[in-house]
């Protein structure tokens, strides 16, 4: 046994020798080959080189790690490779224009989500001109793989600047006196778009005092030209410049004030995704310029390579994902996140309770929606007529899933399944906490309180519903001696709670998506309520003041002001309920939604019908899909709130086991809080 291991690590050994010795050969292959290229077949020997870097796979880091290693280490004993590949780099940055890479890469574009989606999408099919003689074309000439910046960040910082570390470019002398020239270029380019962003009617708007006061976006432009101007003059007459960037900091940090004030009010005010692009443009503008200066500034070389370093990671991402439609959808996802959620939030406080008293309002809240889904089910099970199109079929069922969603928001009852939206936006505000402890305990009271909120609610739901449509089921029976529904068609709604039946999991999952999709409609609309001024623009209709006299148009402008993202997301969410089995019938597709309230109102009507409550097993069944069912309503749209509200805060929240583990003492300890409030509060 010993034996054989012996020989497996001998064996081990013995190829991972061998491979490096191969890794070394072909180093110094390349090596040759850069000390022998001229002209442009320096890139393709360049190229070459980062190919070697470059790992089978991605994740890989570790390769790239160590072939990264290999790499530092013959720069640091061969001189003539150092040499070779430092005028190499150095040849890069002095003969291709960098101006475009310096200004331009990793900033986010002035360009419309539909007409960057077109040109990401159609990119495959017909693929831009890459111009060599562009330093931003060139890296993606250099790292063609789209996914090159995973192994490139996954690299430590560390590592790549003892690799430029050791290619020593203080050695070059005088070779490298130009690029301050070029960084100026691209520092005046940004300035000039600073200033210009700057007097955007959207920002003025939210900050009229830019027009009153002297603008900072402005100021920041006439300074930057002065600061070039004496640059560009020292440099001629070989002295040190007379005037600093330390006025040129403190204009470029009254920018940032006032982006931060802009999207401080923006919470309370609402904003538009305009307004959104705006500010991160703004700011990553202001941050490139900072990134500028500083490679602008004398300091010591391992210094300098840092700046070097965490530019070059910036922008292989950028290059790489310039054309990448996920990224693009990743970067339209926050930006929208970050308009809706603050409003939603507010929302979902609503329905986390604390103490009992709000426990017991929320039971009560949810036994009125439960009649209100019995007469609903009941009115869409009469509207049942298989010879109907599509069309009118998607326009009846939605009619009916909207009003008894507008119903139960306008009566103020609680639907189990509509919380998570809400509040999975209120638990990543609670994550903005400092510390990780800090932020556990407050999520893991959260999550407590929260799991107490859904399954009142839940209960409050179901203990209506179920009763009460088996009561109406019995006394239509006993008034008509026929049942509400006939056996087909309860078979099929039996069929439709199937637990292991395939199209159950995904019609249920796609009920979640659905209500995460009405949590994003309400926030928006509560956003653009408020930022567009709709209040005060009803409350100033001469029409609705003639119908309702000033004082009712005040009033109906207030409601809607508190309560117009509720309201059209119901009536989405009753579209969405509504016609996704039309469009599936439309498009051949076997898709529909199954909502745990409607789906136990339906199955009491179909055992009420065919009498299976002697069948333990098929109660079983039934009992087991609504089950099933539920949970995946709840877990879809509350996973997907939560990620986009997390995204939308900035939070990136990776202790999982942690907090599973917290949740897992506390139901340990005390589980009775997880269905029953504590007379006290818990937080």
């Amino acid at each position: 046994m010993h034996t054989n291991r012996r020989a497996f690590f001998r064996f081990w050994w013995s190829r991972s020798g061998r491979g490096e010795a191969r890794a070394l050969q072909r180093l110094d292959e390349l090596a040759a080959r850069l000390t022998g290229a001229q002209g442009d077949e320096r890139l393709a020997a360049l190229a070459a080189l980062i190919a070697w870097l470059r790992p089978r796979r991605a994740a890989d880091v570790d390769a790239a790690k160590r072939r990264l290693a290999l790499l530092t280490q013959r720069m640091r004993e061969d001189a003539a490779a150092r040499a070779a590949l430092r005028n190499t780099l150095l040849w890069l940055i002095l003969e291709k224009q960098p101006l475009r890479l310096l200004s331009d890469s990793g900033v986010l574009a002035g360009e419309g989500f539909f007409s960057a989606l077109w040109r990401r999408g159609t990119y495959g099919l017909l693929p831009d001109e890459l111009d060599p003689a562009q330093l931003k074309d060139v890296v993606s000439l250099l790292f063609t793989h789209n996914d090159d910046y995973v192994w490139v960040e996954g690299i430590s910082e560390t590592d790549w600047v003892a690799f430029l570390d050791a290619l020593d470019f203080g050695a070059a002398g005088g070779q490298s006196s130009r690029p301050p020239f070029q960084i100026l270029e691209a520092l005046l380019v940004v300035s000039y778009r600073i200033a210009a962003l700057g007097l955007e009617p959207e920002l003025v708007r939210n900050h009229p005092s830019i027009e009153r006061y002297e603008s900072p976006f402005l100021t920041q432009n006439v300074e930057m030209r002065q600061f070039i101007d004496e640059r560009r003059a020292a440099a001629t007459d070989k002295r040190e410049p007379a005037l600093d960037d330390k006025h040129l900091l403190v204009l470029l940090g009254q920018c940032e004030q006032i982006i931060a004030k802009v999207r401080k009010q923006a919470a309370q005010t609402g904003a538009s995704v305009s307004l959104t692009v705006l500010l991160a443009r703004l700011a990553q503008n202001i941050a490139r310029l900072k990134l500028l200066l500083q490679l602008l500034e004398k300091r010591p070389a391992h210094e300098l390579n840092e700046l070097r370093v965490r530019f070059f990671q910036q922008v292989v991402r950028a290059e790489n994902t310039r054309h990448s439609v996920r990224e693009l959808w990743a970067q339209t996802a926050d930006l929208l996140s970050v308009r809706i959620v603050s409003n939603a939030s507010k929302a979902g406080e609503q329905y986390i309770t604390s103490g009992r008293a709000d426990f017991f309002r929320l039971f009560r809240s949810a036994m009125g929606a439960g009649f209100i889904v019995v007469g609903a089910s009941l009115a869409k099970l009469a509207l049942m007529d298989p010879g109907r199109s599509p069309f009118g079929e998607a326009i009846v069922y939605s009619a009916v899933y909207a009003a008894a969603f507008v119903l139960m928001y306008v009566f103020n009852f609680s639907l189990a399944t509509k919380q998570p939206a809400m509040t999975a936006n209120a638990i990543a505000q609670t994550l903005e906490g400092d510390g990780t402890k800090k932020r556990l305990d407050a999520l893991a009271d959260l999550v407590v309180r929260t799991f107490r909120s859904q399954f009142i609610a839940l209960a409050g739901n179901l203990i209506v519903v179920v009763p009460l449509a088996i009561v109406v089921a019995q006394l239509v029976w006993m008034r008509t001696g026929a049942h509400y529904i006939d056996h087909d068609k309860a078979q099929r709604l039996l069929a439709d709670v199937y637990p292991f039946s395939p199209h159950v999991w995904v019609w249920a999952a796609l009920t979640g998506i659905a209500l995460f999709a009405t949590g994003l409609i309400s926030g928006y609309y509560d956003n653009k309520a408020v930022y567009d001024r709709v209040p005060q623009r009803v409350a100033q209709t001469r029409w609705l003041q003639r119908l309702l006299g000033r004082r009712g148009a005040a009033r109906l402008a207030g409601y809607v002001e508190n309560n117009l993202g509720g309201l059209v997301g119901s009536v989405f969410f009753g579209i969405m309920l509504g016609s996704t089995g039309a469009i599936g019938r439309v498009f051949g597709l076997p898709i529909d939604t199954l909502h745990v309230t409607f789906t136990s109102a339906n199955s009491a009507y179909a055992v009420a019908a065919l009498d299976v409550s002697t069948d333990p097993r098929g109660l079983l069944l039934i009992v087991g899909g609504v089950a099933v069912i539920g949970l995946l309503n709840l877990f879809v749209s509350f996973t997907l709130a939560l990620y986009v509200a997390m995204r939308a805060q900035r939070v990136y929240f990776d202790a999982g086991r942690a907090l599973l583990k917290e949740v897992a003492l506390r139901f340990a300890r005390r589980p009775r809080d997880f269905f029953w409030p504590p007379r006290e509060a818990l937080s």
